[in-house]
Parts: C-alpha cells; structure tokens; sequence
C-alpha cells in the first residue's frame, strides 16, 4: 500500500501530534507525516516534529493582513508537501471558508466533547455543569460550520462524581490520544471517506454519532 502523505497543523504542545507520530510505522501503518506546519513559533509541538526528523514550517498569522491571506499563503505552504490528508491538531485558528472547500473530505479536526454537544471552548467545565454523566472526544470532518463537520469516530468517558475540569480533561486527552491516531490510519488505508451523505468507514455510512467506543 502507498504511503499516505499527511500533513499536521498544530499552535501548542502537540501531545495529539506525539500519538499520531508514534502510531506511524507500526503494524504496517501507511499514514506517513510529511510536514507539521505551526502559526507560532514557540509551539512545543514544532520540537516534537525535529525530534522524528519531520519537516517543519512556521506561518505567523500576525505577518499576514487579514484570515484570508493567511489561509491562502497556508494553502500553498500544505500543497508544497503533496498531502492526501490534513490534521488539524490543536490548530487554534479559525478557518475560512475558501481553506475549508479546498481540503474537503481530507481535513479532520479532533474537538474535546461528545458532538455536537459544546462546540467551542471550555467543553470540560459546560460538561460539569451541565451534570452530564458521560464526556469524551470526537474526530470530524471540517466543513465550513465549527466543530459541525460529520462525525467519525467519538470516545466516551465516564464523568465521576468529584471530577474537575482538569480530572475529567486528562481523560478526555488520553482518549484523544487513541481515536486521533485510529482515524487517520483508517484514512490513510482508504477505509474512511467523506460521501455525500456523511463520513463512511469501509463502504458503508457511520452513525450520527461516528464510530462510538466506550472506556
């Protein structure tokens, strides 16, 4: 099977960027990643990438007048690495539309709630207060709504009673760390592709919900 060529678009530590680099290479994994491209300089995940010897591109968004300049310039950085796949991993940007079309049904995100609960930020506290029993993870395809694009795979994880944000998010991370991973093999062996109708996995349409796996 040929190589998958991937592309990681990362702003912080990268610790979804870590699983992903160390699931390649095994049991005959074809993802391969060509290039983690960061908008910050000082993205510890940039260090990561040197470390397993990819290649590394820094795009300052602030250098850039305006969302769409950025996103035509990080456009043409990707293509530079032929990708047939692009990970946004904890890639704090928002995204335009144009960006968006030109990746569609090979750009996955991965967002820290059970979708389409808690689009945006502080998932784990809204879970909390929302006293919901179960939290978890999801992968998605992006489309041009945020957090809106059809599910792939989501990891459920029980809430505790006694958990705090920080509890519940380590858990919530260390499923990120497993489905992340999984859904870019899936991709990158051909099993998984955005249809007309939502994402499919091996021919046949998923779930509302993706993939579901419970901890």
């Amino acid at each position: 099977m040929a190589d998958c060529n991937v592309v990681v678009l990362i702003s912080g530590s990268g610790s979804n960027l870590q699983a992903l680099i160390d699931s390649i290479g095994k049991d005959g994994n074809p993802a391969r990643i060509a290039a983690v491209i960061s908008n910050r300089a000082d993205a510890y995940g940039l260090e990561r990438a040197k470390q397993a010897g990819i290649a590394t591109l820094v795009l300052d968004h602030k250098q850039f007048d305006g969302r769409e300049a950025f996103d035509a310039a990080l456009v043409e950085a990707i293509d530079g690495f032929d990708p047939q796949l692009v990970v946004l991993a904890g890639f704090m940007r928002i995204l335009t539309g144009g960006f968006v079309r030109h990746y569609e049904g090979r750009l996955l995100n991965i967002h820290p709630s059970l979708l389409p609960k808690y689009k945006g930020l502080h998932t784990h506290q809204r879970a909390l207060e929302a006293g919901d029993s179960e939290h978890g993870c999801s992968v998605h395809f992006v489309t041009e709504e945020l957090d809106g694009g059809p599910l792939v795979v989501q990891a459920v994880v029980p809430v505790e009673s006694g958990d705090t944000p920080e509890s519940l998010a380590q858990r919530v991370h260390s499923q990120e760390h497993h489905i992340y991973p999984l859904a870019m093999r899936w991709f990158a062996e051909g099993r998984l592709k955005l249809g007309a109708t939502g994402a499919q996995l091996d021919g046949t349409a998923l779930p509302a919900t993706g993939h579901l796996i419970r901890t």
